[in-house]
């Protein structure tokens, strides 16, 4: 079963060019230490991702808009304070629903929430570009201090060519600057963004 979804995958990825993605740099996916990985705490999904998300790599949730991708960091941030991890979200605009964390079981207390000017409307303009410098610089200053279990940047909300005119290398510098750490740096977007910069 496993060789026929691999099979499956492999071929979904050539269909959209992106078979390149595929590297054998990374860890296999039969992970036998579960402190490298942390738990979404969603039972199905940590199956089939073979226990949660890798620590010290940069992962992604994308989707559009009603797609979960929100409900899912929750759950995965949740989790993380269950397991007594410290959990920090970078909101570029300032977007965050406190009511959805808490009913999702986020401990407020063990989240870091760094909130970022609040825009009326999230277009392609100058102040939209500076918006987004400052969260990116957040989350390097983040990941840079350590000691997080779970950081995400939402920016699920910015239109996609925003998001496509940043430059490649900013995955390359987040993804080295957790390489080997405990973290799970997680980007929710509403399209593919970082496309493998762990290979």
């Amino acid at each position: 079963m496993a060789k026929t979804a691999l099979a499956v995958l492999e071929s979904a990825l050539r269909v959209r060019k992106l078979d390149r993605t595929l590297t054998t740099a990374l860890p296999p996916l039969e992970r036998t230490d579960a402190a490298a990985l942390a738990a979404t705490g969603l039972a199905p999904l940590d199956a089939c991702l073979h226990g949660g998300l890798p620590r010290g790599q940069l992962s992604e949730i994308a989707g559009p808009r009603s797609s979960g991708r929100m409900t899912l960091l929750w759950q995965l941030m949740a989790a993380a304070a269950r397991r007594g991890e410290i959990a920090a979200l970078v909101d570029p605009f300032d977007r965050v629903d406190v009511a959805s964390a808490c009913a999702a079981g986020v401990d407020l207390d063990r989240l870091l929430w760094i909130r970022g000017q609040a825009l009326a409307r999230v277009q392609p303009s100058p102040s939209l570009d500076r918006a987004l410098d400052r969260a990116l610089k957040a989350l390097n200053l983040v990941l840079q201090a350590g000691g997080f279990g779970v950081v995400a940047i939402d920016l699920a909300d910015v239109p996609p060519l925003a998001l496509t005119r940043l430059p490649y290398t900013t995955w390359l510098r987040v993804q080295r600057a957790i390489e080997g750490s405990d973290t799970a740096c997680v980007l929710v977007v509403p399209e593919p963004l970082a496309r493998s910069a762990g290979g």
